[in-house]
């Protein structure tokens, strides 16, 4: 039988009009309530199935079984480098900000107990520790390591661990007398570890000898084979971003202790950056310098060279310098930074991770065994490496701008801010978990996950975390 036409219209009309209504249902910005649930859900869950004596790792399969940090980690082996222990234990400081619920501030105790445990005798942190000692009850870390290792600067390593750390200290009133004296103890040495000019090495193992303060540039002997030094982790470094978290370790220190030392720092640093910046044309940074502030030979596969990444980090630095201090002398190096990068965008509309000095010409490696060779070819890249990344060149100058005219960040919009926020609670399943699934990408540690594999990460926990405390402080 076939329906007349206005009956037709009509209950197509209704059938329009509930979808919209169940879609408009869909879409309600979540509750307070729901969000609080969600966030407690979700910590209690990572508190109570894989912090480790407040210790964590990178990702964790499903089943608990497997632990991954660089490669396997042991049962007893947690980790420093970001996103695991003291990124972990910020996120739960944000959620007992956001909520005032006791609960995130006891699990930041466990966490910080942790980072006591691990902290070395040079004042900062390794890469990651063994926690077997605090799980028997030892106050610190029984490693080897721990006495005869290096602090470790290298991506955000100890400056992750000194901005938790100083952060719970504040939260914690400065009562915790072991916290509050590691975090003392940790930025008294990070203050030993800085140059003259401002810089700071990859590691250090006791306070730094003095070199004589110079500008930035060109080799004058042939960077290829020559001036290769062994010990680069003992050199000036911007690489993996030891620059942009010293700084965030500098402005926190500052904020929470109000002490001129970690200003005067933090401005020394930015100071470093403006002498680092290359001469024209090319007025970007290079990863490493040597002490007459030469770009130098790192690991194999990093040559000297403009580096596109460190350039963009360099500039974000600045950013940041210039927000705690408010002096415009660290705003001035950067619109021919970006400028330099502008013309340096490949046709795909990314940036080649390393130029070459002079000529700027995009600079690759080839791979044969052990060994790397220079090339300008593109077609055999070593799958460990990024040696194309993207451009950031249109939100930096929308961030230079702003802070050129004085303007602060730019405030969250609640209508994003909720629709986030309804994501990320839709995506926690039943048992307070945010399963992320291996599509092909890299991954943090580099694990070698099989396609589809599904597992929980730490990352993912901070930044939903930090997702839904944005949401709850905005409400």
């Amino acid at each position: 039988m076939r329906w007349p036409h206005s009956v037709c219209t009509r209950v197509a009309l209704a059938l329009l009009l509930f979808l919209q209504l169940t879609n408009i249902a869909v879409a309600e910005p979540p509750s307070r309530a729901q969000t609080l649930a969600a966030i407690k859900s979700a910590a209690r869950y990572f508190r109570g199935t894989h912090a480790l004596h407040g210790g964590c790792v990178y990702h964790y399969s499903l089943d608990t079984q497997q632990r991954w940090g660089e490669g396997p980690a042991g049962e007893s082996l947690v980790w420093v480098e970001p996103p695991s222990t003291p990124s972990v234990g910020l996120a739960m400081l944000r959620a007992f900000r956001a909520t005032g619920d006791k609960f995130y501030l006891d699990a930041a105790r466990e966490t910080a107990g942790a980072m006591v445990n691990g902290q070395m005798a040079t004042g900062g942190w390794p890469r990651a520790f063994d926690i077997a000692g605090r799980m028997r009850g030892e106050p610190f870390s029984g490693a080897r390591d721990r006495t005869e290792g290096r602090s470790s600067l290298d991506d955000g390593q100890t400056q992750t661990a000194i901005r938790f750390m100083a952060r719970a200290d504040q939260a914690f009133g400065f009562a915790d007398k072991p916290v509050h004296d590691a975090s003392r103890r940790a930025l008294a040495a990070l203050l030993t570890a800085q140059f003259p000019n401002g810089a700071f090495p990859q590691v250090w193992s006791g306070p730094v000898e003095p070199h004589p303060v110079v500008p930035a540039g060109y080799p004058d002997y042939d960077w290829r084979t020559e001036h290769r030094v062994k010990e680069y982790w003992d050199l000036y470094t911007l690489n993996d971003n030891v620059c942009g978290y010293a700084a965030q370790a500098l402005a926190a220190a500052h904020e929470v202790y109000g002490e001129p030392d970690y200003e005067a720092a933090l401005r020394k640093l930015g100071d470093f950056l403006i002498l680092a910046q290359m001469p024209a044309p090319q007025r970007g940074w290079a990863q490493q310098y040597n002490y007459q502030m030469r770009p130098v030979w790192a690991r194999a596969f990093e040559p000297p060279a403009i580096a596109s990444d460190e350039t963009q980090e360099a500039i974000e630095t600045l950013l940041l310098i210039h927000r705690v201090t408010g002096d415009d002398k660290y705003l001035a190096p950067i619109p021919a930074a970006l400028d330099y990068l502008e013309s340096s965008v490949l046709p795909d509309g990314r940036l080649s991770r390393y130029y070459e000095l002079r000529t700027n010409r995009p600079l690759y490696m080839q791979r044969n065994g052990r060994q790397y060779t220079l090339t300008y070819n593109d077609d055999r890249l070593p799958s460990h490496y990024a040696w194309k990344i993207p451009s950031r060149l249109e939100s930096l100058r929308k961030k230079h701008e702003r802070a050129a005219s004085g303007d602060g960040p730019p405030q969250p919009n609640p209508a994003a801010l909720a629709e986030r926020a309804r994501r990320v609670i839709g995506e926690l399943d039943d048992q307070g978990r945010w399963v992320s699934v291996n599509s092909g990408g890299r991954h943090k540690g580099q694990p070698e996950f099989a396609a589809g594999e599904r597992y929980v990460s730490s990352g993912a926990f901070c930044e939903n975390i930090g997702v839904l405390c944005d949401y709850l402080q905005a409400m």
